[in-house]
């Protein structure tokens, strides 16, 4: 789920050639070809928001950055430039306001958030300051957690941890098997709230309590969950939960979330340092340092940033998903998630499924949804490439995902266009 790889279908590089044929008149904030940026909440679709190319359907790919992402950037880059036209009161690098709106939209605490790099940054993180590489530990995944995750776990295996991957059955994790698999020796329980592949969303707070129950701790990869469905850390009693912010958080690719309990931090190993950690720094090789013994004496921060942050951050994305996290909060993911599923839910119903084979279970709410179709790559791409339509398409499968830019006209014009394959 984090920084997944397309595999050549509709990569990140093709991503990016894509957006470099757009005209830069149509990048511009003040272009009419953008339209007005009007951040009403109650207006949906919120085209107007965004300046697609196309039809669009593929947000659990890359979520499109917002008109009001893109000039908040542009302060940023304007105040790097050093060129005085950034608002007199603008911070480039402030950035606790966006952790304080994350961990608002979680339901968590500020100070339980740390910024990381990715997705796949943060589950290394809490997996090496719980020790677990070289150790003896046993970790539970399934088969539906994301495929760089699972290679995780295969490599520890390989170093002494006992691993257990639970299988899916009808294209879900059952409860009762992942159940069936945590023993009270389990130290870690690890999983994709929403799986990238079929849109098969977890019982988190059954997860929890299953777990728990059995003295383990759980990690959850959010990345295709955190701001396409509701969730309440406190509520589910999640352990840790990390995502990056270039999915349903409209931010960009380099900067992510960890959340990790506050009752768990002392419990967790720094294992990556770096200056982000200190607390104190003192120097005594340089003229009128104070004198000491030692030629420096420092200190980490028994905070989020000083277990998790090492260095700098690719701080245009944090412009960007400030903006976005605001809108988010203001709008409710509640709503967004409501006005996404009836657009899901024409698309089940309109695929014949002897043709298109269902693969996310029928009471999922997950934003995305995924049908099994052999040599879809061959098939239906050529065909989606003429209509300007873009969805993830991978060799035998589609994957679908909606946001609230989107309405019926488009899934109408998809499914005019798969229904001729």
């Amino acid at each position: 789920m984090g920084n997944e790889d397309e595999k050549g279908h509709w990569s990140r590089r093709s991503f990016v050639s894509m957006m470099a044929g757009v005209p830069l008149a149509c990048m511009l904030p003040s272009g009419p070809a953008i339209g007005v940026d009007t951040d009403d909440d109650t207006a949906l679709p919120a085209k107007d928001m965004f300046a697609l190319k196309g039809t669009y359907i593929n947000a659990a790919y890359t979520h499109p950055m917002s008109v009001g992402s893109y000039r908040e950037i542009s302060k940023f880059l304007n105040a790097r430039m050093m060129n005085r036209l950034e608002p007199k009161t603008y911070d480039p690098f402030e950035r606790s306001s966006v952790n304080a709106a994350f961990a608002k939209l979680i339901n968590a605490s500020p100070d339980e958030i740390a910024m990381v790099p990715s997705t796949m940054v943060g589950e290394n993180l809490v997996v090496s300051g719980l020790g677990i590489p070289g150790s003896k530990e046993q970790v539970v995944t399934d088969g539906l957690h994301f495929e760089g995750s699972l290679h995780l776990y295969g490599e520890l295996e390989k170093q002494g941890v006992k691993l257990t991957v639970v299988k899916p059955r009808n294209n879900r994790i059952d409860l009762n098997d992942l159940e069936a698999a945590i023993t009270p020796g389990t130290r870690l329980v690890a999983l994709s709230l929403v799986s990238a592949t079929t849109g098969f969303i977890h019982d988190l707070k059954k997860v929890c309590e299953v777990a728990h129950a059995r003295g383990a701790l759980v990690y959850a990869d959010i990345i295709q969950a955190a701001g396409a469905v509701p969730i309440d850390v406190r509520n589910s009693n999640i352990d840790f939960c990390a995502c990056s912010t270039y999915k349903w958080l409209m931010g960009d690719f380099g900067v992510g979330f960890l959340y990790v309990r506050k009752d768990l931090l002392p419990s967790i190993k720094r294992t990556l340092i770096g200056y982000r950690q200190m607390q104190t720094y003192v120097s005594h090789v340089l003229p009128y340092d104070p004198p000491g013994e030692r030629t420096f004496e420092s200190t980490s921060a028994v905070t989020m940033s000083g277990h998790f942050e090492v260095g700098t951050f690719a701080n245009e994305g944090i412009a960007a998903v400030r903006y976005s996290l605001d809108f988010l909060n203001r709008t409710g993911v509640d709503k967004l998630y409501q006005y996404r599923q009836r657009m899901i839910s024409r698309l089940r119903t309109e695929l014949d499924p002897g043709i298109f084979e269902p693969l996310t279970p029928p009471d999922s709410v997950s934003p995305i949804v995924s049908f099994a179709f052999r040599d879809a790559g061959k098939k239906i791409k050529p065909k989606l490439d003429a209509a300007d339509i873009n969805i993830s398409v991978y060799e035998n499968r589609i994957r679908i995902s909606p946001s609230f830019y989107n309405d019926m006209n488009d899934i109408d014009h998809l499914i005019s266009v798969l229904k001729t394959v």
